[in-house]
């Protein structure tokens, strides 16, 4: 009955999202290690500041911080989804897959620079899908680069959104040079003011260090054991039910609904891609594949008429990152 409960647009479903995400740390609340040390930013605002957040928090405080900033993400990316009408009819299901795929890794519960970023692409999200009907989104433009440039401070691999701002443009807009030049523009402009602060404490070289991912070698292995892929399979099984739905609704759909389907599919491709930026690959990675899915997850949960299934595939969803976050 969860999913008919949020598929309402009801305050109560605010308390029952927070429920649910709460639930779903429960395992990680219980067996907390001795110590967490969290890395909130990149060494490019560390090394600047001199000051290493969170490393006086206790675990249970560490995982509380996180559920919070969870939630707050899952609602704000609930609030897009209901503003352009994604769903046909606003329900709190993005908000619930949110939390759900967010849950799916004892990893993902712990404070971390991709947690960090995806308010980063949650807020990217909403500007980018606004982008249809505007006259002239230079201004606009210039401004993601900028975002894009202040989330890679925080996540270096977030640096390659960048190529979703243009992918966006290709989608939702009719060539112009202009609106493609901006985006670099805005860029260019965080990382030539941040240049400048570090020439002008004497520090360059430890500027010109904040680019080493680009050559770092290719990851060759993901730290994943065989319990993490078997907590994937059901949402995969979600997915493969999405895109049936999607097949029979794709293109009785809103245009504008169906250049943002594809502009979710070329963010995932490319969070998926920027994993080579990372020196070592860590599960953590791929929390910002997050907003995305959910929408998706949650498309399928809004239009699927079979109760039984769908109730059935989340109640499996819920017990399996539960069964393996305990055993």
């Amino acid at each position: 009955m969860i999913i008919r409960q949020h598929r309402k647009f009801t305050p109560f479903n605010i308390v029952s999202v927070s429920i649910v995400g709460l639930a779903l740390c429960l395992g990680v609340f219980l067996h907390l290690p001795d110590k967490i040390t969290p890395i909130l930013f990149e060494p490019a605002i560390n090394n600047l500041i001199g000051i290493t957040l969170g490393d006086n928090l206790r675990p249970g405080e560490n995982v509380f911080i996180t559920l919070l900033l969870t939630l707050l993400q899952a609602f704000f990316l609930n609030r897009i989804v209901s503003h352009f009408n994604f769903m046909g009819k606003p329900n709190f299901l993005t908000a619930l897959m949110y939390m759900t795929l967010v849950s799916l890794f004892a990893p993902f519960l712990v404070l971390s620079p991709p947690l960090i970023c995806n308010f980063i692409a949650i807020w990217m999200l909403g500007k980018l899908f606004n982008i249809y009907k505007q006259t002239d989104v230079k201004g606009l433009m210039f401004d993601l680069g900028m975002i894009v440039a202040a989330g890679s401070l925080i996540y270096f691999p977030f640096m390659l959104m960048m190529l979703l701002l243009w992918i966006s443009l290709i989608i939702f807009r009719a060539f112009n040079w202009r609106e493609i030049v901006t985006p670099l523009l805005g860029f260019t402009t965080i990382y030539f003011l941040l240049g400048v602060i570090y020439y002008w404490l004497g520090r360059l070289k430890e500027f010109y260090a904040i680019f080493e991912p680009l050559a770092y070698p290719f990851p060759k292995e993901l730290s994943l054991n065989v319990y993490d892929y078997l907590v994937i399979v059901p949402i995969i099984i979600a997915l493969l039910f999405f895109l049936v739905v999607l097949k029979d609704q794709f293109f009785r759909s809103v245009v504008h609904l169906r250049k943002a389907f594809q502009l979710l599919f070329f963010m995932i491709l490319l969070t998926l891609g920027s994993f080579y930026l990372n020196e070592h690959i860590t599960i953590n990675h791929f929390l910002l594949c997050a907003p995305p899915l959910a929408i998706y997850l949650a498309y399928y949960f809004t239009h699927s008429k079979s109760k039984w299934i769908y109730e059935t595939l989340y109640f499996v969803i819920i017990v399996t990152i539960l069964y393996f976050q305990f055993f």
